[in-house]
């Protein structure tokens, strides 16, 4: 096993990427796709890179032809229809997206014979809920606030605003408070929504919350919700940890 390591954790938008040193965190950023190149550079060379990526298939290729060309192996995390005690609801596994699988893979290794729900919050915005026996109870798929903010803009003539800097869940007195305020307020209360229904009367239910908007959204939910910004991190070393090269890689 090569001593050095890079997670990268691929979305819509950006790059998420850590580098481990003897298994210690050395480097952590997030960047554009293609900044990777610029950013990891000499750290790529000879390293072991384990991806997980919602990016076209081409996106993919430049990514491993990158690693390859400085002696790097590289290794692609897939959605599995079960692993590690965690059962995928999707009659084609392969079809969940690997952060979505990866995040609950990681939630499960403190969260095991509990109940949980994973919220990440990025592009999009997910909701997924898993049983105490580790089976995918399913989930919600909601666009995030940039996404909200673009289809406004588009389809409206006359909603033009600057993002609100500080979104509440007070009622807004200006348009951009209004559109920051209802973008929230419509996300918290899906995760509500999400929730309530299936967890009354039942045993507390772990909340685990990542991605970039979590920062915003975690203050507006009821509850105790755990941040764990590397959840997608941990599931991609756990699986790696399980499967290593008996999976497809590239």
């Amino acid at each position: 096993m090569s001593a050095q390591r890079i997670l990268l954790d691929v979305g819509n938008t950006r790059c998420k990427w850590i580098v481990l040193r003897d298994g210690h965190v050395a480097r952590r950023g997030a960047e554009p796709v293609s900044s990777i190149a610029g950013v990891l550079g000499a750290a790529a060379q000879g390293a072991e890179a384990l991806i997980a990526s919602v990016a076209s298939r081409q996106q993919n290729e430049q990514l491993q032809e990158f690693f390859e060309q400085r002696g790097a192996s590289v290794w692609f995390a897939e959605s599995l229809a079960r692993l590690d005690g965690l059962k995928n609801s999707y009659a084609q596994a392969a079809h969940m997206g690997v952060d979505r699988w990866l995040a609950m893979l990681g939630a499960l290794q403190s969260a095991r014979g509990e109940r949980f729900c994973v919220v990440d919050s990025g592009s999009a915005l997910t909701i997924d809920l898993v049983d105490e026996q580790g089976a995918h109870e399913g989930g919600f798929i909601i666009p995030g606030s940039t996404l909200m903010q673009r289809a406004l803009l588009a389809n409206t003539d006359r909603v033009r605003f600057e993002a609100a800097s500080r979104p509440s869940l007070n009622p807004g007195r200006s348009t951009a408070q209004a559109v920051g305020n209802g973008i929230l307020l419509a996300q918290a209360g899906a995760v509500e929504r999400a929730l309530a229904p299936r967890d009354a009367g039942a045993s507390q239910r772990r909340r685990f919350i990542c991605g970039g908007g979590a920062g915003q959204l975690r203050p507006q939910l009821r509850g105790l919700w755990e941040w764990a910004p590397d959840l997608v991190m941990d599931g991609l070393l756990r699986q790696h940890q399980l499967l290593g090269a008996s999976a497809p890689s590239g």
